[in-house]
């Protein structure tokens, strides 16, 4: 046998691994939430491009909503293709949509006129979404697991094999765990959205007063501080709230 083929031997027999481990931990899990947190996480470590990653949900009367992300500019980006009717996310999460919806490069993309103009501006370079299995506890509805690189070309086909089998994982945990119901899966993460406003709404106050710029340019500071020191955007946001007396972020 070559060496190549010992190699991707071995990275087979690791990533099966890698994959028992994730069943395991998912089965284990409490809550439909804790389901989600750690395939998110499990995305972020198998998609080595993914720098957000999220879930869609369809509920029943054609609502999308975003139970859990990585970052707020996830939820951003995933609200974008809501209010616009286009983007990966809402294409796989319809289930007369396609499994896959992949964008190697953004820049590029004639599918989303516009949305894919808009997650440019907010940094992103490629997209991937695939479709979640419908099944309990979300019923009739169907979602979507999304992943999104700042990385022009940064997801590919293996990527895409990784995530549709991340997605079937998410599917079967999610399907075999009721410990919450979609109702309060629903309520948390609205509390948490809610939270997460208020405090990058005060982070942008302070920019806007102290710069004299717009709503819009200030969110863009925070937004590439966020990436250039790799925090979470609502967290850099209660820093600055807190702290706005002792901190400044730069302009770009």
């Amino acid at each position: 046998m070559s060496s190549d083929q010992d190699k991707a031997e071995l990275v087979a027999d690791f990533e099966a691994e890698r994959f028992a481990r994730l069943t395991r931990d998912l089965l284990t899990a409490p809550t439909v939430e804790e389901v989600l947190r750690r395939v998110l996480e499990a995305t972020t470590v198998m998609v080595p491009a993914a720098d957000l990653a999220s879930f869609t949900l369809l509920d029943a009367d054609g609502h999308f909503h975003t139970p859990a992300e990585t970052d707020e500019v996830a939820i951003e980006l995933d609200r974008l293709q809501y209010r616009f009717r286009e983007g990966p996310c809402v294409e796989a999460a319809d289930p007369g949509g396609p499994a896959v919806a992949i964008a190697p490069d953004l820049t590029a993309e004639p599918r989303w006129p516009r949305w894919a103009p808009a997650a440019t501006r907010l940094g992103m370079g490629s997209v991937l979404s695939t479709a979640l299995i419908s099944g309990p506890p979300t019923g009739e509805s169907s979602g979507a697991l999304n992943v999104y690189s700042r990385a022009r070309h940064g997801l590919d086909a293996a990527d895409r094999d990784v995530l549709l089998l991340l997605a079937t994982h998410a599917s079967l945990a999610l399907a075999a765990t009721d410990a919450v119901t979609r109702a309060g899966l629903q309520a948390a993460h609205l509390r948490k959205a809610i939270d997460s406003r208020d405090v990058i709404g005060q982070a942008k106050g302070i920019i806007m007063a102290r710069r004299g710029i717009s709503a819009d340019a200030a969110f863009g500071i925070l937004r590439r501080t966020s990436q250039d020191l790799n925090v979470k955007l609502a967290d850099l946001a209660r820093t600055l709230a807190d702290r706005q007396s002792e901190i400044d972020l730069p302009a770009r």
